[in-house]
């Protein structure tokens, strides 16, 4: 009798449960995310003919329901689940057609107890070039010049909330409201153009914020978020810019990666180069992007500190992912305190975001007005009123 009490105890203590199974969907990455007791024990693989993935549990039990998948989804057909032998527990994820996928698990946090996310995707396939219509198109933006374009990151999302106030403000879900807001004033703003890297509540990896925005050939990188500490009196914004070891970190990384060091950094590709000349290369352009990142990051600083309390009177560095990029001036603004009650209100107010919008413009609006990218339109602008200046009386231009 004791020796089943014991085996008992131990298969009841290995034993797991499945409380919920949801779908967040993006642009490009369906995730079907497994809430779970402990960490899953599992096993994955894929099948054709049809097409499906199928996702072994050991010594789980299945407690939730199976979301409801829309008829015009991209992706994905059907989900299921079924019981299997050695109180196992099997789910199945129809495709529409050819997937890939990945798979990771992620910790508890204040929402969710432990989960296990399968991304999942079409198969990549190489871009194809489109067409380009050189009569119109290339002379009509070499005489105007092209938009600076500014990338906005709403921190967190999807599985991610990131802070959540005293009365359950979850940071995603401000940081995507400012962050459309900054949308639309740069977009109303002539010579520049917003791209936003998460348009919706779904999860998007720290490097794939990078690469959308290297993607989007963007001049400058912007990060929303809403800062949070155990102390509810803690109060004010801050803002960050990468820091000189995580530089260092990041170009080794870049020098590690075939993939990397075939792009271009500054304009250069880093493929052709030995070690040596590649690290050089590599560290002037960080430096030039910090520095830059420097200057403008102290410009919305100084315009955020007319909207409401500072927590850091100076930019401060730090070794966020998203701030990585070697050759794009990247910023984190941690807009306000979440964590703080009177803070997390004012976050909720549409007059406070659109305040703290109009500040971050004003501040990169001020830098590019200083330091236009070469081809826009804001460079001829800056160069024609430079050039008209040089042309009048002394007495009239030191007016």
């Amino acid at each position: 009798m004791m020796f089943l009490l014991v085996v008992s105890n131990d298969a009841f203590s290995k034993a797991n449960t499945i409380n919920a199974v949801r779908i967040w969907d993006s642009p490009d990455v369906t995730s079907v995310v497994l809430d779970s007791k402990k960490k899953a024990d599992y096993a994955i693989f894929k099948l054709s003919n049809p097409n499906r993935i199928v996702v072994d549990l050991n010594q789980t039990k299945f407690k939730g329901k199976i979301p409801y998948i829309k008829r015009g989804h991209p992706l994905l057909k059907n989900l299921r689940s079924a019981e299997q032998k050695n109180e196992s527990r099997r789910f199945v994820i129809d495709a529409k057609g050819k997937i890939q996928y990945r798979t990771y698990t992620l910790p508890p946090n204040d929402n969710y107890g432990h989960r296990l996310v399968i991304e999942i995707t079409k198969p990549s396939k190489a871009q194809k070039t489109k067409p380009v219509d050189h009569i119109k198109s290339i002379p009509i933006q070499a005489k105007r010049g092209r938009d600076v374009i500014v990338a906005i990151d709403a921190g967190h999302g999807g599985e991610d909330p990131g802070a959540i106030g005293r009365y359950g403000t979850q940071e995603k879900k401000i940081a995507l409201r400012i962050a459309k807001k900054l949308k639309r004033r740069i977009d109303n703003t002539k010579g520049m153009r917003a791209v936003l890297v998460r348009k919706g509540d779904y999860y998007i990896s720290l490097r794939k914020r990078m690469d959308i925005a290297r993607e989007a050939k963007a001049d400058m990188f912007i990060s929303i978020h809403a800062d949070a500490f155990n102390n509810p009196r803690v109060k004010g914004s801050s803002v960050y810019v990468l820091s000189e070891r995580g530089a260092s970190d990041e170009a080794s990384k870049w020098l590690a990666d075939k993939e990397n060091s075939s792009d271009l950094i500054g304009g250069v590709s880093l493929d052709d180069k030995d070690q040596t000349l590649a690290m050089v290369l590599l560290d002037l352009s960080q430096t030039a992007t910090i520095d830059a990142s420097t200057r403008v990051a102290s410009n919305v600083l100084s315009e955020i500190r007319q909207v409401g309390p500072v927590h850091k009177k100076k930019v401060q560095n730090a070794r966020f992912v998203v701030l990585k990029s070697p050759d794009i001036p990247s910023l984190l603004v941690e807009t306000a305190f979440i964590s703080n009650p009177q803070e997390e209100k004012r976050l909720n107010n549409a007059r406070y975001q659109n305040k703290l919008a109009k500040a971050i413009l004003k501040g990169v609006k001020a830098y590019f007005k200083s330091t236009p990218p070469p081809g826009t339109w804001l460079a001829k602008q800056v160069k024609g009123a430079r050039q008209n200046q040089a042309i009048l009386p002394a007495s009239i231009a030191n007016r």
